[in-house]
């Protein structure tokens, strides 16, 4: 790892431990065995650093979507993909996003930094809000309604329905973050909730059992 990726590596290992607030650049720089200055040179505040971590998670986030062959980020894109895959598939596909969001280290230390300071720093905040409840709602609110006006699901309310089926995989997610152990029991809960879901909002002919 080069030396503008260990800055990133210490910064978020920094602020999920201490917090956002509490770390400040020389704590970076000596955790990654440099000076302050040579830090500088690469980015120019602990700003600047917070972005490139958002910046790399992203793009964390966007070579797995594609390793699962789906584009992650535009509903109209994906929204094809889902409405040709069973039940099955679904499952598999959702196990191994909320797997990726729980181990990927990134994405789980930037997670346990923003639930500890969204109570502290209003900025953080709004970030935990966008990337945890307003950005996921707004993608799989787009991909269920274009799943409803393609004739797969259905519903008299989009927002509901969305709801319904992200507020349970967030909440299994916390949990894990909290209780490690209780992995294998959320990966099964996981997928009775996907079936479920389906039950509840599939048309009826549309309505099968794992195909």
């Amino acid at each position: 790892m080069d030396t503008k990726h260990r800055i990133l590596d210490e910064a978020l290992t920094l602020f999920s431990e201490k917090g956002y607030a509490n770390v400040f650049v020389a704590d970076i720089a000596d955790r990654v065995g440099i000076k302050a200055p040579s830090l500088y040179k690469h980015y120019k505040n602990k700003q600047a650093i917070f972005d490139a971590i958002i910046e790399e998670m992203n793009r964390r986030f966007l070579e797995q979507a594609g390793a699962l062959q789906i584009n992650g980020t535009d509903a109209l894109v994906d929204a094809e993909i889902y409405k040709n895959i069973s039940e099955d598939q679904l499952i598999t596909l959702g196990k191994n996003l909320f797997l990726y969001f729980l181990h990927d280290e990134y994405t789980r230390r930037f997670r346990k930094m923003l639930t500890i300071e969204q109570f502290h720093d209003k900025k953080l905040s709004d970030v935990y809000m966008k990337k945890y409840v307003d950005d996921p709602l707004s993608y799989q609110g787009m991909l269920l309604e274009m799943m409803v006006s393609a004739g797969v699901l259905q519903t008299e309310n989009v927002e509901i329905m969305t709801l319904h089926f992200y507020a349970p995989i967030y909440m299994l997610l916390t949990i894990c973050d909290r209780e490690p152990e209780r992995e294998t029991e959320a990966l099964k809960t996981l997928e009775a909730h996907i079936r479920q879901f389906n039950r509840l909002y599939a048309r009826n002919e549309k309505k099968h059992s794992g195909q």
